[in-house]
């Protein structure tokens, strides 16, 4: 059994320092970050580059790079002390929030497009994502509003006891739920930025020559600009990836720094990073404890070299194989 517990209330006792469990903890916290982060952020470069009108993106773009200035001790602490709690009580809220969101997007988009041509034509070209904002308040105030109702419906008035008992699932306040979605809210600027700049630099003499052919332009979008801008986009997500791996103000808040093994979604964790940061003041100069510690901080420097240098030669091979286009 693979166990990280350096301290204990009493005397004889035998540190048991595995690396294991925080290395769990930190893939585990990145990855629920990117399955938020990942697809928001490169979903929202591809059609602010692409597909927004030029006066709309220069206005959307510095707005959502400049999220990336956030300290992450203040999201790390809003996470804790209000996101969490919020979280806890508002369950059925927040997963209905995150199913129909994009149904109700999706049902938005087929709905205008089957307007009447002098109705779409009205909407400045490349304005239409503005009509998603009544949409994306009014399905957020909707799931949060029915929340204690499905609630009582059909969890017996406590979803948290429901997940607990029926389902035999740990529920902790501070979670991997909270984690991905406050470290998935930090990373996205990251993964934006990079991205949108990838797909804006695709030459145009390749989306008009496309067009010029008689494709459309989502087939254009998807066959010959994402192509060209692939090795960019992937660079993107890498660099995300890495923040990710090596975030410590928000692991450390928003979690319950329990080093346990566990994938599930409602349980805490303890990262290599949040651990150092945490442990690393009382450990005695020379010791055991005090040279693991310096061994975390290695796996987690290795770990990022290696994860870079695959996504850099991954990028290369892409670049190469899609320079002819």
């Amino acid at each position: 059994k693979y166990v990280w517990q350096s301290t204990a209330a009493n005397t004889d006792f035998e540190p048991k320092l595995s690396l294991s469990p925080l290395t769990f903890g930190t893939l585990k916290a990145a990855f629920y970050a990117m399955l938020l982060a990942a697809p928001l952020a490169v979903a929202a470069a591809i059609y602010t580059a692409y597909f927004m009108a030029p006066g709309m993106r220069r206005k959307v773009k510095p707005v959502i790079e400049l999220m990336e200035a956030m300290p992450t001790v203040i999201l790390g602490f809003f996470a804790g002390l209000f996101l969490a709690p919020y979280v806890e009580g508002h369950l059925p809220g927040i997963f209905s929030l995150l199913m129909l969101l994009p149904i109700g997007i999706l049902v938005a988009g087929f709905t205008f497009s089957r307007l009447p041509e002098s109705i779409r034509l009205r909407v400045p070209d490349g304005w239409e994502s503005a009509l998603l904002i009544p949409v994306i308040l009014f399905v957020g105030w909707l799931s949060l509003y029915m929340s204690p109702f499905m609630e009582n419906w059909f969890f017996g008035g406590d979803m948290r006891m429901w997940i607990s008992h029926d389902l035999g699932i740990t529920y902790d306040q501070r979670n991997a739920l909270v984690v991905g979605l406050a470290m998935g809210f930090a990373v996205i600027p990251n993964i934006y930025s990079i991205a949108e700049d990838a797909v804006f630099s695709v030459p145009r003499g390749l989306t008009l020559g496309s067009l010029a052919l008689g494709a459309t332009p989502w087939q254009t979008m998807t066959r010959v600009v994402i192509l060209t801008a692939s090795p960019g986009i992937f660079s993107a997500l890498m660099i995300g990836m890495g923040r990710a791996v090596g975030e410590t103000m928000i692991v450390l808040m928003a979690t319950g720094n329990t080093p346990v093994m566990e994938m599930n979604l409602f349980e805490g964790l303890r990262t290599l990073a949040a651990n150092v940061a945490v442990e690393m003041p009382e450990s005695e100069v020379g010791g055991s404890h005090y040279r693991v510690l310096f061994l975390s901080a290695l796996v987690l420097l290795l770990f990022t070299f290696v994860m870079n240098t695959l996504a850099e030669l991954i990028r290369q091979r892409l670049r190469k194989k899609y320079s002819s286009l």
